[in-house]
């Protein structure tokens, strides 16, 4: 089988794609021939080095966490699954339910005790697979186990409830999931972009205020604007660094800002009083859980939800998507097609 692999880090140009045998399953494990992957700013840093992620990765090392595909074998004990099931591998492997913990928060793939998905074939434990939502394509499904656990979880662990303000920065993976969820909650939408055009096509999607940073580099007293002085009662802050104050301006008192990336940085200056005096809840976010998993599919099944997807490439150009999601032009997942050789 061919598998893709980064022989050294610091370097798109490091990526190269090897022969290696197909994997066989012991009584728990089940082989997923693999049809799609989708792409996270984190395989990025992976890869190239940021923010300290993968600093202690063993080289050479399998890129990509996220991915669907079909189980075609399954060892003699496995039962949460079957040959043709439609599947994703979890982002934790071990995080079933519950409350995250130091001991599963290292069983994510690509980088925790587990090779990322970016082969034709992927054998894993039958309890870090579950079954994707049954209308979408593969290509449609390999966007879930980051990005669409994250929005779910961010939204969910808030409070959701219809009549809510949501606020979401970018028109990336995580905020346009997020954008699909909320409005199926009956929640209101604000989305912040410095492209016009890619405001539009959210508004295509259901967005309900959209406000240019560039044009307003203030665009929390928008929200403010917006909101008739109350601010948003939900805000997922995918920027860290450069936009995790104005989120504290832009949400209610006794909103909940669920951080979910650092684009923009790590480290940054707070108004702690004003943290303190909204009664803010700060909620740091780490994907989800199977549970978080089986609850958004749920969902998803219930509402016909489709994931967006802004490109498509062969696995051959795994070098060229990253370089376009580096680009930052996309709006919704950028995905790694895997056809296998006949």
């Amino acid at each position: 089988m061919r598998t893709v692999q980064s022989k050294a880090r610091g370097s798109l140009d490091h990526l190269e794609m090897i022969e290696r045998a197909v994997p066989i399953p012991d009584d728990h494990e089940v082989i997923i021939k693999m049809q799609a992957a989708s792409l996270n700013w984190k395989d990025i840093l992976m890869i190239m080095g940021g923010f300290g992620v993968g600093d202690d990765i063993k080289l050479p090392f399998v890129p990509l966490s996220d991915g669907a595909g079909e189980v075609v074998q399954v060892g003699k004990k496995v039962s949460r699954v079957q040959p043709g099931d439609k599947v994703n591998p979890l982002f934790f492997q071990d995080w079933l339910a519950g409350q995250l913990t130091a001991e599963v928060a290292t069983s994510s793939l690509a980088g925790g005790q587990y090779e990322g998905i970016l082969s034709e074939y992927v054998c894993l434990n039958e309890n870090g697979v579950a079954k994707y939502p049954q209308h979408l394509t593969a290509v449609q499904a390999a966007t879930l186990p980051c990005a669409g656990v994250t929005a779910w979880s961010a939204l969910s662990q808030a409070g959701i409830k219809a009549g809510d303000v949501v606020l979401l920065q970018g028109t990336g993976g995580v905020s346009t999931q997020a954008l699909k969820f909320a409005k199926a909650f009956g929640a209101e939408v604000i989305m912040t972009s410095s492209s016009n055009a890619k405001l539009e096509r959210v508004k295509t999607m259901g967005a309900d205020h959209l406000i240019n940073y560039r044009d307003k580099p203030d665009w929390a007293s928008e929200v403010t604007t917006l909101t008739e002085g109350r601010g948003a009662d939900i805000v997922l802050d995918v920027g860290g660094a450069e936009t995790l104050q104005q989120s504290i301006h832009a949400v209610k008192v006794g909103g909940v800002i669920a951080v979910v990336g650092v684009l923009s940085g790590t480290i940054k200056d707070l108004v702690i009083p004003e943290l303190m005096f909204k009664a803010i809840r700060l909620q740091g976010i780490s994907v989800g859980s199977r549970e978080h998993y089986q609850d958004m599919v749920r969902a998803m099944e219930f509402h016909r939800i489709l994931p967006e997807v802004d490109k498509v490439f062969p696995m051959e150009q795994t070098s060229t998507a990253l370089s376009y999601l580096q680009l930052a032009n996309h709006v919704g997942k950028v995905v790694i097609e895997i056809e296998q050789r006949q």
